[in-house]
C-alpha cells in the first residue's frame, strides 16, 4: 500500500542515513527521475509500480541494477492484487536465468497455512531459507473476542453495535488502558464518536474519559482550539479523538500525538491508520466488517489482511503484557473470520484472472516469444504450484489430472487460449502453426500504459476515425478499469447538480446510468469542482488515478493508426487531464498559480487569443482587462508561453518520396519553473484531406537549444497521386495546451522528377571462359575458370572497345573484375598511359592495393602507387607509375594544377568505384574531378576513357550522359540480379529511445542467427563502438542461457590462448573466448587484422562491427544482421539515418559467392521506418547532386588554376557538372519552379554571382566588371586544399605579433574540424580535460567540435592522459589535418611579411610533430625517449638546455657530462637527430638594377644517418624532415624571404634575394626545422659585408 511505502521509506531513511545510503519512495505519488534513481541504493515501491517499470524494455537498465528484492506481505497472493506479485517474481526468475546474474528474493508475510508452497514459488531452499513462526510467537499475547449479532432489523442492529462497542471500550478504560475503535467510512468516525459520548453521558461515566488532570492539559487545550476541524475541538473536551484520511494533515498529526501521549483515551479511526501510522493501543475494537470499495463498486467484507493488520495494533510491546482484539460483526460472517484468523484458509493464486494481461506484458518485453517459452514462464508462477495441489479450484477435472500429472498440457491450454484472445484483440499476432508470438503496437501500448485486455477490446469496438469530445469521454467511461463503479440512489441529486455546474460536454445516459456517472466524474475532475458525498469522492479519486494513462494510451493508439484528427483531439485531452483545464478555456489559465482568476475571466470574456496578446502593448492589455497595472504581468506570461517557429524545405527524391528538412526555432523565454530542463514537442506531418499522419516523432527541446538557434530535423514522407493540395507540419507541445504551430507545405507548383528507370536485362549468355582474354599472363591473374553472367555481358565493350562504360550492379557481383578488363585493354593498346582508380574510402583503396599488389604488380610487372591521407608519393613515383589508386580529395588536390603537371595529362583510363556516392557528403568532389577530367580531355584532345561502377541506379541515364557513356556502354542491372540471391527480412521495433530500442533488438538478432545461420558466418552491423561491445555481450549472455555459450567458437583451447595473448583490447579478448569478434576504428591495426583473419578462416562465427567494415574489408558472410539504421550525429546532437547506399552495401556482404546458394539479410529497424525501407531496398534510389552546397571551394580552385576567368566561363564550367544534368530532371529538388531555358539561365547565373560574392567577401578573389582574379588567400586555400572559410578566418585573426595561444585557437577553429565527432556525454569528458590544460576554452560550448579539437591539441602538447580510446583516434585525425592548416597559416604570415608570427607558427608545427610545448625552457630535451626527470635536473645543473648542444659532444664527453647516469641510451637517441652546417655568401653587385642576393650552402654533418625521415615518436604518421630558411629584420619584425628546403643528398645549394634597401646590422638568416624543437639557428649578415 502507498501508505505503507511512505512509512517504510521514512524508517529506513532514518536508520540507513549514517551509512550514507539513500532510500527513496517510488509510487504513484512519488515519481523519480533517472538521475534520482541512479543515486538511490534502496527503492521502496508498490507491486504495480515496479511491474510498470520492469515491463518497459527502456527501463531494463534499472532492473539490471537490482540485486535484492524484498516482498513484504507476500500473503497478498490471495488478494485480487496477488497476480501482480506472481508476475513480478516470474519475471525476476526468468531474468536470473537468462542473464545469469543472481537476484535474491526475500518474502515477508503473516502466518500462512500453505507456507511450504509459497516458499517453493519464491524458490526458497526449505532447509536453510524458510522460517515459519506461528501465532504463539507474538511479542505481546493477544486475547481475541468475536461477537456476532443476529439481529435482522437495520436500526436495532446499529444500536446494538454501538452499545456493545461502548461496553467494551468502557471496560478497557476502567482498567486504565486506551482503546482504538476502527470503523469503515470517514463520516462514521465522527458519528461513532458522537454516539459513544452520548452513551457515556447517559450512563454518567463521562468523567472516566476526561484527561483534565493531566499536567499538560491547559497547554494542549490551546493547541487543540486552533484545529481546523470543529469535531476535533468538540470531542477533545470528552477525551475522544477521531482520525481519517479526509482530515487535514495537521489535525491528523495532532490526534496521533495526543493519543500517543495518553491525552486521548479513545481514538475512532478508519483502517488507513492501521497501515500508515504505527500507533498501538491495548484494546482494539473493529466495529462492523463491511466496507465500501470503489474498485468493486459496493460493500465488501473486511479482508483477512486488514483484520490482521488492525489486530497487530493491539498491545503495545514496550508497556503491555497482553493485548485485546475484538471484532463485532453480523452472525453469518462469524465463522468466516474465525477460520481466517486461525489461518485455516489456504492461499490460492489469482493469476488466471490476469493471465492475458501478464502474457501480453512479457511478449511486449520480448522475454516470451513462443508457446514453449510461455509455458516455461508460467512454470515460475504460484498458479502452477497450486494447480498441482488443488486442481479443482482452477477448473481442472480429476480426469485431466490423471491423464496429465505434470500439468504440461493444461499449461499449454491456458497459454494458447490467452494467446488466441490477445490475437483477436490485435494485441499480438499468434501464429498457430509455429507457435510464435509477435508483438503488435497495440499490445505494446497496453503493456506500457497498464491497460487491461478487456479495455482494449472495448476501444477496438468503440474507437473510430472521427468522434466528438463527448463521445470520447463516454468511451473512456466504458473502460474496464472503471467497470466496478455503481450508481447509488443517494448520490443522484449531487450528480445532477454537478452535471449542470461543472460539465461542459453532454452526458450520454445522464446521472442514472453507470457510464453517465463516470463521465460526469471525469468532467468534474477536469473542472476541479468540489464533491460533498464521501462515496462519490472516493469514486472520483479512483477514476482520477487511471484517467491520465488511459488518455495517453488512446493518443498513442490513434497516432499509430495515423488518424490525424483523433490524435490531436486526444493529445489535447491528455493535456487537459494533466493540467485539469478544459481545452476551450484561455491558454494562460495554465499559469493560474500566478495570474489572478479575475484577469483570466476578463481575458476569456473578451475572447482575446494569444496571437492578439503577442501583438498588443502592455497598456492596451491593461485597458482590455480593466486592470491597467496588470498589463505588464500578462505580457510577461505571454512571453513564457512555449512557442516554436517552423519552416520547412521539401525536395522530391522520387515521384513518391519527399525529403523534408524542418527547421525548429524556439521563440519564448525559458523559465525553469515552468519549463524544467526540457520541453517535448510532437512533430506531426499530416494530410488533412485524407486525415492521415505520414510522419510523427517526439522532439525534445532542451534548455540549451532554446537559446533561439534553429534546430534542423530531416525525414522522408510519402506522396501519392493525385496530389493533395498541401501537407500540414505541426509542432504540438506534449504538455502545454494550445502550444502548437502549423506550417503548410503547398504542392501547387511542385514538379516531381520524371520516372525513368532503365534496367538492363541480364541476357542468358553462356559464361565466358578465361581464354577469352587471349593472353596467357592475363589468364593466370584469376583463380576461377569462367566469368559470371554480369562480367560476361559487359566483357566485349570493356575489353575490346574504348567506349566509356557505366556498370550498375548489386554489391558482390564482381564489378571490380570487369574494371580490370578495361585496365588490361589499356595495357594492350596504350601501355604508356596511366590508370587512375578513384575509390571514395581509404579502406577501399587499401583493399585494392593489397589485391592488385599480389596480382597486377607481381605478375604483370606494373608499377602502382597509393594516394591517400596516409601516403603522399613523390613526383618520381607518380611519373613512373602505371596505376594510381587515390581518394577523390587527393586526386582533386593534384589535378587542380593540371597545366603544370604532366602526369595528369597522361591519364588514359579513369575508373570510378562506388560512383553512386555522388549523392553522399563527399559526392561533390567526385563530381568535380570527373567534370575536370572531361574538361581536360576536351582541351588536350587526348581522350580519357571513363568507367563508372555503382550499385543499381534509378537514374542511370543521367549519370551516363554526364560520364559521356553511350547506350552500348550502359549496363544497369536490377538489384535482384546477384550472383548469390539474397533473402531479406525487415523487422520493426518500436520504442522512442535509441539505446533501449537497440537493447530490445539483441534477442531477435540472436534468434535470427539460430534460425538462418546456426553454423555459417554472421556479420552484425551496429552504429557505434559502444554498441559493438554491448551487442556482443548480450549475445554471449543469450547463448549462455541457451546452454550453448561456446557455440560460435571453432578452435582448440591451446590455439585460442595463443590468439588471446596477442590481443590488446580487453573487450575483444573477452568476446573472442565465445567466438564473437569486434571490429571498429577504435581497435589498433594488429587487433583488427587478427579479427579479420579469424573470421575469414571460420575460427569465429560472429563478427559485430561498425558500418565502416561494409565498405572497406571484403569479408562476406552467410547472414548479415543490420541492427538499427541510425547513428548518432555529433554535429546535430541527434540520431540520423544511414544513407540507403550504406545499407545496400551492408546487405551486399551477405552471401559468399564460393560457398552459399543464397545469402540472408535481416534488417532490424525502428517501426515507423519499416515501410520506407521495404520500398527502397527493392527499388533503386536516384542519385542527386550535392555540389550546390560545396560550390565555393571548387569555383575558387578553378579560378586559381585559370580555368575560370570571368562569369561566363563559370557558367560553362557548371554545364559540365552532374548538377546541371539533374536540374533539368528534378527541378524541385534544387528549388527551381520549372525547366524553361530562362529559369535555368537565371538560376545558374544567380548561383555563380552569390558564390563570387561570398568568395570576394572572404578575401579569396577579386571581381571586376568583366573578369575575376584570385587573391593570395584564394591561392593558399586551393594549394593546401582548405575551405575558403578557413583562410578567410586566418585573414581576420592572424596579425603581425600573434601569440601562440591565439594560434592554437585559430588552428582549432578551422572549418576542417567541423566534422570532428562529439559523442554522447563527451562534453563532460571535455570539461574534465579542460581543467588539465594550460589555455582556457569556452566553457559554454564544451560539445562543440572546435573546442574539442583545441583540448586535444593541448592534451597532445602536455602529453596528458586522454580519457577514452575514442579520443586517441580522434587525436590522430586532428593531428593529420593540422599539418596543412599550419603550413597555410605560415604562408599567410609570410605573404604579409610578418616575421614573429611566422616563427611562432613554425614553432606550433614543431609542437604538433613532437607533442611538446615550445615555450617551456627545458621542454625540448623531452624529444629524447630515454629522458627522465633525474637526468633532466642533472643537465639543467650543467647548463644544457637543448638537444643540439648535446649533438656536438663526442661519446666520451657525453659520458663525462652525464655521470653518474648511463649515457648509452641517450647516445643512441641522439643518433636520430640531424646536424646541419650553414655557409653564407653575400653577392652585392654594383649595378643598382639587380637586388643583392645571398648564396647559401647547407650540409648534413651526421655521417651515419641516411634516412630523411623525421624522428617523431608521438606523431601518428611518417613524416619527411624539412627546413625553412627565413630572411628577415629582427628589430622591425619584417620578413624578407622564406624558402622551404629538404635534403635529397648531403648538400643543398640555394640563393635568396634581399630587398634593395636593407639594414645590415638588423638582418638575420634563420634556419628553422619543421619537426624538431630547439634546432633554430640564426646568422647575422654583419660580418659578411665587412668580409
Amino acid at each position: 500500500m502507498k501508505a505503507l511505502a511512505a512509512e517504510v521509506t521514512a524508517t529506513f531513511s532514518r536508520r540507513l542515513c549514517p551509512l550514507n545510503l539513500v532510500v527513496r519512495e517510488l509510487t504513484g505519488d512519488m515519481q523519480l527521475t533517472k538521475n534520482e534513481i541512479e543515486e538511490t541504493q534502496m527503492i521502496v515501491t508498490t507491486p504495480e509500480k515496479w511491474d510498470v517499470i520492469t515491463r518497459k524494455s527502456s527501463d531494463m537498465s534499472l532492473s539490471m541494477l537490482v540485486k535484492l528484492i524484498i516482498i513484504d506481505e507476500v500473503h497478498l497472493l490471495n488478494d485480487d492484487r496477488g497476480s501482480v506479485i506472481e508476475a513480478l517474481v516470474a519475471r525476476t526468475l526468468r531474468q536470473v536465468e537468462s542473464m545469469q546474474s543472481m537476484i535474491r528474493i526475500v518474502g515477508l508475510s503473516a502466518t500462512l497455512p500453505t507456507y511450504l508452497e509459497v516458499a517453493q514459488f519464491l524458490r526458497v531452499n526449505p532447509d536453510t531459507g524458510l522460517f515459519f513462526f506461528d501465532s504463539s510467537y507474538r511479542p505481546v499475547p493477544l486475547a481475541q473476542q468475536y461477537i456476532g449479532i443476529s439481529e435482522r432489523d437495520y436500526t436495532k442492529r446499529s444500536e446494538l453495535f454501538n452499545t456493545l462497542c461502548y461496553e467494551k471500550v468502557v471496560e478497557s478504560i476502567k482498567q486504565g488502558h486506551q482503546a482504538l475503535v476502527f470503523v469503515h467510512t470517514r463520516k462514521d468516525t465522527g458519528k461513532t464518536a458522537r454516539t459513544l459520548i452520548d452513551l457515556a453521558a447517559k450512563a454518567g461515566e463521562l468523567e472516566l474519559f476526561s484527561s483534565a488532570d493531566h499536567p499538560q492539559f491547559p497547554l494542549i487545550k490551546k493547541d487543540v482550539s486552533k484545529a481546523k476541524s470543529r469535531e476535533v475541538v468538540e470531542f477533545f473536551e470528552s477525551g475522544f479523538g477521531i482520525h481519517n484520511a479526509g482530515m487535514m494533515r495537521s489535525d491528523r498529526n495532532l490526534m496521533e500525538r495526543l493519543f500517543g501521549d495518553g491525552l486521548l483515551k479513545v481514538l475512532v479511526c478508519t483502517a488507513t491508520l492501521a497501515w500508515g501510522v504505527n500507533l498501538p493501543a491495548h484494546t482494539v475494537v473493529i466495529k462492523g466488517t463491511q466496507l465500501y470499495d470503489p474498485k468493486a463498486g459496493g460493500w465488501r467484507d473486511l479482508g483477512m489482511l486488514d483484520v490482521m493488520q488492525i489486530f497487530g495494533r493491539a498491545g503495545r510491546p514496550q508497556f503491555d503484557k497482553s493485548g485485546k482484539g475484538i471484532i463485532i460483526t453480523t452472525h453469518d460472517k462469524l465463522a468466516y473470520y474465525l477460520r481466517l484468523l486461525t489461518s485455516q484458509l489456504p492461499i490460492e493464486s489469482q493469476f488466471l484472472g490476469s493471465l492475458k494481461d501478464n502474457l501480453n506484458a512479457e511478449v511486449a518485453l520480448g522475454t516470451v516469444t513462443n508457446v514453449r517459452e510461455a509455458c516455461t514462464w508460467l512454470g515460475y508462477t504460484y498458479l502452477f504450484i497450486r494447480m498441482k495441489t488443488n486442481p479443482l479450484v482452477y477448473g481442472i477435472t480429476w480426469e485431466e489430472v490423471m491423464g496429465d500429472p505434470s500439468m504440461g498440457a493444461k499449461q499449454r491450454t491456458f497459454i494458447i487460449d490467452a494467446a488466441r484472445a490477445l490475437d483477436k484483440a490485435k494485441m499480438m499476432r499468434f501464429d498457430e502453426k509455429s507457435g510464435n508470438f509477435y508483438c503488435t503496437e497495440l499490445g505494446r501500448i497496453a503493456s506500457h500504459f497498464y491497460l487491461q485486455y478487456s479495455s482494449v477490446e472495448t476501444y477496438n469496438e468503440m474507437l473510430r476515425r472521427h468522434m466528438s469530445e463527448s463521445e470520447l469521454i463516454t468511451m473512456v467511461a466504458h473502460s474496464s478499469e472503471f467497470e466496478n463503479i455503481v450508481v447509488r440512489e443517494e448520490e443522484q441529486d449531487e450528480l445532477e447538480a454537478l452535471a449542470r455546474k461543472a460539465c461542459p460536454l453532454e452526458i450520454k445516459g445522464g446521472p442514472t446510468d453507470k457510464h453517465g456517472k463516470i463521465s460526469i466524474l471525469i468532467q468534474v475532475y477536469i473542472s476541479r469542482a468540489p464533491i460533498d458525498s464521501s462515496s462519490l469522492h472516493s469514486d472520483a479519486q479512483y477514476i482520477s488515478q487511471s484517467l491520465a494513462r488511459i488518455m495517453r494510451a488512446l493518443f498513442e493508439i490513434c497516432l499509430r493508426q495515423g488518424w490525424s484528427e483523433m490524435s490531436s483531439l486526444l493529445l489535447q485531452y491528455c493535456k487537459a487531464v494533466d493540467r485539469k483545464i478544459w481545452p476551450h478555456l484561455h491558454p494562460l489559465r495554465q499559469f493560474d498559480k500566478d495570474l489572478s482568476p479575475q484577469i483570466l475571466w476578463k481575458l476569456e470574456e473578451r475572447n482575446v487569443d494569444l496571437d492578439h496578446l503577442y501583438e498588443m502593448e502592455e497598456n492596451e492589455i491593461g485597458a482590455l482587462i480593466r486592470f491597467s497595472h496588470q498589463g505588464k504581468l500578462v505580457k510577461q506570461y505571454v512571453g513564457y508561453f512555449p512557442y516554436v517557429n517552423l519552416s520547412a524545405t521539401v525536395s522530391p527524391i522520387t515521384r513518391t518520396v519527399l525529403k523534408v528538412d524542418l527547421h525548429i526555432t524556439p521563440e519564448f523565454v525559458w523559465k525553469d519553473r515552468y519549463h524544467g530542463m526540457s520541453e517535448r514537442w510532437w512533430i506531426i506531418v499530416e494530410d488533412s484531406e485524407n486525415d492521415t499522419i505520414y510522419h510523427s516523432e517526439l522532439f525534445t527541446l532542451t534548455k540549451k537549444m532554446a537559446r533561439g538557434t534553429p534546430t534542423k530535423i530531416s525525414f522522408n514522407v510519402p506522396i501519392f497521386e493525385p496530389h493533395p493540395p498541401q501537407y500540414y507540419m505541426r509542432a504540438i507541445s506534449d504538455s502545454w495546451l494550445h502550444a502548437e504551430t502549423l506550417f503548410t507545405v503547398s504542392f501547387h507548383n511542385l514538379t516531381l522528377p520524371q520516372t525513368q528507370i532503365t534496367h538492363t536485362e541480364l541476357l542468358d549468355l553462356k559464361p565466358l571462359p578465361l581464354s577469352a582474354l587471349g593472353n596467357k599472363t592475363y589468364e593466370d591473374l584469376y583463380r576461377f575458370s569462367h566469368f559470371n553472367p554480369i562480367q560476361t555481358q559487359a566483357f566485349h565493350v570493356l575489353y575490346h572497345t574504348d567506349n566509356n562504360v557505366l556498370l550498375g550492379a548489386p554489391t558482390g557481383s564482381g564489378k571490380t573484375i570487369s574494371a580490370e578488363h578495361a585496365m588490361l585493354h589499356l595495357f594492350n593498346t596504350q601501355p604508356d598511359m596511366k590508370v587512375v582508380y578513384i575509390a571514395p574510402l581509404k579502406a577501399i583503396v587499401r583493399e585494392r592495393m593489397n589485391d592488385w599488389r599480389k596480382r597486377l604488380v607481381t605478375q604483370l610487372g606494373k608499377k602502382m602507387v597509393e594516394m591517400t591521407g596516409d601516403f603522399t608519393p613523390d613526383l618520381m613515383a607518380l611519373l613512373s607509375a602505371d596505376i594510381i589508386i587515390s581518394t577523390p580529395e587527393k586526386w582533386d588536390g593534384i589535378s587542380r594544377n593540371w597545366h603544370s603537371r604532366s602526369y595528369v595529362m597522361k591519364v588514359g583510363l579513369m575508373i570510378l568505384d562506388e560512383i553512386h556516392l555522388l549523392g553522399a557528403d563527399r559526392g561533390p568532389i567526385l563530381e568535380v574531378i570527373v567534370s575536370r577530367m572531361r574538361y581536360i580531355s576536351s582541351q588536350t584532345e587526348r581522350s580519357i576513357r571513363f568507367v563508372g561502377l555503382s550499385t543499381a541506379l534509378a537514374n542511370a541515364r543521367d549519370l551516363a550522359d554526364w560520364l559521356g557513356v553511350t547506350d552500348d556502354g550502359l549496363f544497369n542491372f536490377k538489384p535482384s540480379v546477384r550472383p548469390v540471391p539474397l533473402e531479406v527480412h525487415i523487422q520493426g521495433y518500436p520504442g522512442k529511445f535509441y539505446c533501449p530500442r537497440m537493447n530490445s533488438m539483441n534477442k531477435p538478432a540472436y534468434a535470427a542467427i539460430c534460425t538462418h545461420s546456426p553454423n555459417k558466418p554472421v556479420l552484425i552491423f551496429v552504429s557505434s563502438r559502444r554498441q559493438t561491445r554491448l551487442t556482443a555481450l548480450d549475445i554471449i549472455q543469450l547463448a549462455a542461457s541457451d546452454e550453448k555459450p561456446r557455440q560460435f567458437l571453432s578452435m582448440a583451447d591451446n590455439s585460442l590462448d595463443m590468439v588471446l595473448s596477442q590481443v590488446s583490447d580487453s573487450n575483444l579478448r573477452h568476446t573472442l573466448q565465445f567466438g564473437i569478434g569486434l571490429h571498429h576504428a577504435g581497435l589498433n591495426d594488429r587487433d583488427r587484422s587478427l579479427v579479420e583473419e579469424l573470421f575469414s578462416n571460420n575460427k569465429i562465427q560472429v563478427l559485430v562491427c561498425t558500418s565502416t567494415l561494409a565498405w572497406g574489408v571484403n569479408l562476406p558472410a552467410h547472414l548479415v544482421i543490420i541492427k538499427g539504421t541510425e547513428f548518432y550525429d555529433g554535429k546535430t546532437k541527434r540520431y540520423v539515418d544511414y544513407d540507403i547506399t550504406d545499407i545496400l552495401q551492408m546487405m551486399g556482404r551477405a552471401g559468399r559467392p564460393q560457398y552459399d546458394q543464397h545469402g540472408k539479410a535481416v534488417i532490424l529497424v525502428h517501426e515507423p521506418k519499416k515501410s520506407f525501407y521495404k520500398k527502397f531496398l527493392y527499388e533503386p534510389f536516384p542519385v542527386e547532386s550535392n555540389l550546390r552546397e560545396h560550390l565555393h571551394d571548387h569555383i575558387n580552385a578553378e579560378i586559381v588554376s585559370g580555368t575560370i576567368s570571368n562569369k561566363e566561363e563559370a557558367i560553362i564550367y557548371l554545364t559540365w557538372t552532374y548538377l546541371y544534368r539533374r536540374l533539368v530532371v528534378n527541378p524541385a529538388y534544387y528549388g527551381l519552379e520549372d525547366t524553361e531555358t530562362n529559369t535555368l539561365n537565371s538560376y545558374l547565373s544567380r548561383l555563380v554571382e552569390t558564390t563570387f560574392e561570398d568568395l570576394e567577401d572572404s578575401g579569396c578573389i577579386k571581381v571586376d566588371d568583366r573578369s575575376v582574379k584570385y587573391l593570395i588567400l584564394g591561392k593558399i586555400a586551393s594549394q593546401y586544399y582548405l575551405s575558403y572559410l578557413t583562410v578567410s578566418m586566418f585573414g581576420s585573426n592572424i596579425g603581425p605579433n600573434t601569440s601562440l595561444e591565439v594560434f592554437v585557437h585559430v588552428l582549432s577553429a578551422a572549418a576542417e574540424f567541423d566534422e570532428l565527432p562529439v559523442r554522447h556525454n563527451e562534453d563532460n569528458l571535455n570539461q574534465i580535460l579542460s581543467g588539465n590544460v594550460p589555455y582556457p576554452v569556452d566553457q559554454h560550448h564544451l560539445d562543440d567540435p572546435h573546442v574539442k579539437a583545441n583540448l586535444l591539441f593541448q592534451a597532445h602538447f602536455s602529453r596528458a592522459e586522454l580519457p577514452i580510446s575514442d579520443y586517441i583516434t580522434d587525436l590522430k585525425s586532428v593531428l593529420d589535418q593540422s599539418i596543412r592548416i599550419i603550413q597555410a597559416m605560415i604562408d599567410v604570415c609570410a605573404n604579409s611579411g610578418w616575421l614573429s608570427s611566422a616563427l611562432t607558427c613554425m614553432h606550433l608545427l614543431q609542437m604538433i610533430i613532437q607533442g611538446l610545448w615550445f615555450e617551456r625552457g627545458y621542454e625540448s630535451l623531452w624529444m629524447l625517449p630515454s629522458m627522465n626527470d633525474d637526468i633532466l635536473d642533472h643537465l639543467k645543473g650543467r647548463g644544457v638546455s637543448t638537444v643540439p648542444s648535446l649533438l656536438d659532444l663526442s661519446r666520451e664527453e657525453l659520458h663525462k657530462l652525464l655521470q653518474p647516469f648511463s649515457a648509452s641510451e641517450l647516445y643512441q637517441d641522439l643518433q636520430h637527430f640531424p646536424r646541419v652546417d650553414v655557409k653564407v655568401k653575400l653577392h652585392n653587385e654594383q649595378e643598382r638594377s639587380r637586388p643583392p642576393t645571398l648564396n647559401i650552402r647547407l650540409q648534413l654533418k651526421n655521417s651515419r644517418r641516411s634516412a630523411s625521415r623525421a624522428f617523431a615518436p608521438r606523431f601518428p604518421k611518417a613524416k619527411q624532415e624539412a627546413w625553412w630558411l627565413v630572411l628577415g629584420n629582427a628589430t622591425s619584425s619584417e620578413l624578407y624571404g622564406l624558402k622551404r628546403i629538404s635534403f635529397a643528398d648531403r648538400v643543398v645549394n640555394t640563393r635568396m634575394e634581399l630587398p634593395q634597401m636593407f639594414d645590415v646590422q638588423e638582418t638575420k638568416l634563420i634556419l628553422v626545422s619543421d619537426c624538431y624543437l630547439g634546432f633554430d639557428l640564426e646568422y647575422s649578415l654583419e660580418h659578411l659585408t665587412k668580409g
